[in-house]
């Protein structure tokens, strides 16, 4: 045993010792989680449940407003995604492919929604939108989520296209493709992986908003989040439990397909002045 030790080295032993504080950590409250809400009853100082039940699933989706905040936050996520797409990323590829005056700093400028507390930020939107007749409506939810995920499908897809090299396209214009033809073929498909996981990204953002759903929807328009806060102060911890593993799901989901279209290196790259 000595020897084996040894062999490995004790850069090796610190390494995996990290690494399993660092899965404790993360992986600990999940699986924490997922005992609660399989759980029918467990008390202190118990290590595992007296009784494992459904019954708080049940409970869960019996409740009306769960079960419409959990449509109405797919529903404005879908809708929050889908705009930001079509506003985002023709200026994405302006950004790439077009050098105007000042161009870095309105790039620069999307990063000012994550710069200042959002709780301010959002008080002042809605100052703004109770003039204009905004608060307690749909559109209202809606800008103020894509005022949050601005960055994510700027950034993200401006990276994207100056990816996709100029000679690529230059080829396919000397044939005879018109311009169009040329981005609808060679740029968008080259770039399609960074705009699949800036359009994931923007989905979850939007699907965990909450402060700004807050004060510009409610009472009209209850979100997961919003919901999920209620039912942590009135129910017990095994209801919620069940809400944030409903809540957390297509977060683990979407981010384990996101895997599969970018890499580590191209996801920094998008964070990158150039």
């Amino acid at each position: 045993m000595r020897w084996y030790l040894k062999a490995i080295g004790p850069r090796k032993i610190v390494e995996f010792l990290i690494l399993v504080v660092f899965v404790i950590f993360f992986l600990g409250p999940l699986l924490n989680l997922a005992i609660l809400a399989f759980t029918g009853k467990w008390t202190y100082p118990d290590i595992l449940p007296h009784e494992w039940s459904l019954k708080w699933w049940a409970f869960v989706f019996q409740q009306e407003d769960i079960a419409k905040s959990i449509g109405l936050s797919f529903v404005i996520a879908t809708i929050v995604t889908a705009l930001s797409i079509a506003l985002c990323i023709p200026a994405a590829y302006a950004f790439a492919r077009i050098r105007f005056p000042l161009s870095k700093f309105f790039l620069f400028s999307f990063l000012l929604t994550h710069a200042f507390p959002k709780m301010g930020l959002y008080v002042s939107i809605a100052v703004l939108f109770f003039k204009l007749g905004l608060m307690n409506t749909l559109i209202g939810v809606v800008l103020i989520h894509m005022i949050n995920v601005l960055m994510f499908m700027t950034w993200i897809p401006t990276a994207a296209f100056r990816n996709v090299h100029l000679a690529q396209e230059e080829s396919a214009r000397d044939v005879g493709a018109s311009p169009f033809r040329v981005f609808r073929s060679i740029t968008l498909p080259m770039a399609m992986p960074g705009i699949i996981v800036a359009s994931i990204f923007t989905f979850l953002n939007s699907l965990d908003e909450a402060q700004g759903t807050f004060l510009v929807g409610i009472p009209n328009y209850k979100t997961m989040p919003i919901v999920m806060y209620s039912i942590i102060s009135d129910y017990p911890a095994y209801a919620g439990a069940v809400f944030s593993i409903i809540l957390t799901a297509p977060t683990i989901i979407l981010l384990l397909a996101a895997q599969r279209f970018v890499s580590a290196d191209v996801m920094s790259s998008g964070f990158q002045l150039k």
